[in-house]
């Protein structure tokens, strides 16, 4: 799976690291940086306008005004562009809370009908009760899938004949519930069909939100569908989804800017859990590289994982069966390259593609060899040899190319964890609560 931030992610973190590492600092490699920046924006899709108004803000307050007191040119430098970059995408968290009615708006393939689900979770959260209802009927697949979807969160789901009469019936059948949430139909062109009937939907709804669901890899396109969904139902915020899959969510997320509406959330997976709060800080912290532990510790308790299985993998100190005890426990957090840009510095390491992911059936082969070593293969696995090797894989059933792998993965990610953990990590912390306490952590 494709990172969220792997084409944007990786470029502004690179940037950053070069920011933060390199030798000299002067006003003529700012501006060289800066061009680099505006270079990597316009590669990921963000309006050339914007990209050009960003970049020349930043290049004013970095070699134009004072410097503030405390902080060297590097990092006024690195300040400045984690301010700017969270002022274009948003400067504050808008999330939804309490009793509501919701319409979800947008074109086909957007991911309308399973972030109905999410936003259902979100809500249940919450404490509320939501409801379902799909007024989808131009997608055959649409209806049933809002049916399983709702099953799997315990939440009802309704639709009649068309979409008028469901959007109608549906406030006396759900009169009762906190929260109901409308799946609206998408075209592969917002045409007019399309326009009259979300316009008369929302006349009968009436709808204390309406959130336009934007794909992340639509790109330049994402600016003008933004501006005419806004013209017809009033957008009061954005769901930028398919966060998982794209190299170019720069676009889709700088658009919402022409409208005023906010992103609200961002769907980052198939699965319902697979969901955040959209937080322009956290996110531009992780986009640059600099982490999010709040965040990581947030999702630490969601899922029940101790704080402390945390703290290790960041610190670089587990043994071989910590290993495979944090990496169990720590994948229902969500995938392990996620995870790992929230971990300061980490995002800036080249770390292999799909070294940190792991599927489900590899890590239950895992646990078989761990549980056929010995005590003291488990606290030390540099002691196991050829001949260890090969006892170990017939011991567990397994070849012993998969005992080699498991060694592998363990000597790879504990290299990488402590290339950012002790005087390295603290550094970048150091700079990072120079920030006066911008920075999520």
């Amino acid at each position: 799976m494709i990172s969220m931030f792997d084409s944007l992610g990786k470029n502004l973190s690179s940037l950053i690291k070069r920011i933060v590492t390199g030798t000299t600092i002067d006003k003529a490699s700012v501006g060289e940086l800066l061009e680099e920046l505006k270079k990597i924006l316009l590669q990921s899709d963000v309006d050339t306008k914007l990209a050009d108004d960003l970049v020349s803000r930043i290049k004013r307050k970095c070699l134009e005004e004072k410097i503030p007191a405390g902080l060297t040119l590097r990092e006024h430098v690195l300040k400045t562009i984690y301010e700017e970059l969270v002022n274009l995408l948003g400067e504050k968290q808008v999330g939804l809370l309490g009793k509501r009615r919701i319409m979800l708006v947008g074109l086909f393939g957007s991911g309308k009908t399973t972030t109905v689900a999410k936003i259902a979770k979100y809500f249940q959260k919450q404490g509320l009760r939501p409801a379902l209802v799909t007024c989808d009927f131009h997608r055959p697949a649409a209806l049933d899938q809002l049916s399983q979807l709702g099953k799997q969160i315990n939440a009802p789901v309704f639709y009649e004949k068309d979409p008028i009469t469901t959007a109608k019936n549906s406030l006396e059948k759900f009169k009762n519930y906190d929260v109901i949430i409308y799946d609206t139909a998408g075209r592969n062109a917002l045409d007019k069909q399309l326009a009259d009937e979300l316009k008369k939907m929302g006349e009968i709804v009436k709808p204390d939100e309406v959130l336009l669901t934007i794909p992340a890899d639509l790109g330049k396109v994402a600016r003008i569908q933004s501006e005419e969904f806004h013209k017809l139902v009033g957008i009061t915020g954005v769901i930028i989804t398919k966060m998982d899959g794209t190299a170019k969510a720069g676009g889709a997320l700088a658009a919402t800017s022409v409208t005023g509406a906010k992103v609200k959330f961002i769907g980052i997976g198939e699965k319902i859990e697979d969901f955040e709060l959209y937080d322009p800080k956290r996110f531009v912290s992780r986009l640059l590289g600099l982490g999010d532990l709040e965040t990581l510790l947030e999702k630490a308790k969601e899922a029940d994982v101790k704080k402390e299985s945390v703290e290790k993998l960041i610190e670089g100190k587990f043994s071989l069966q910590d290993f495979y005890d944090q990496i169990e426990s720590i994948s229902k957090m969500g995938s392990l390259s996620g995870l790992a840009k929230m971990i300061p510095g980490m995002g800036m390491a080249n770390i292999p593609d799909g070294m940190l992911e792991m599927q489900e059936s590899k890590l239950k082969k895992f646990k078989i060899i761990i549980q056929s070593l010995t005590p003291e293969e488990k606290a030390d696995p540099s002691i196991i040899n050829a001949s260890r090797i090969k006892r170990v894989a017939k011991g567990a059933g397994v070849t012993e190319a998969d005992v080699k792998e498991l060694l592998n993965q363990y000597n790879q990610l504990k290299k990488v964890t402590k290339m950012f953990s002790g005087r390295g990590q603290k550094d970048m912390m150091n700079m990072i609560k120079k920030f006066g306490g911008k920075l999520p952590f």
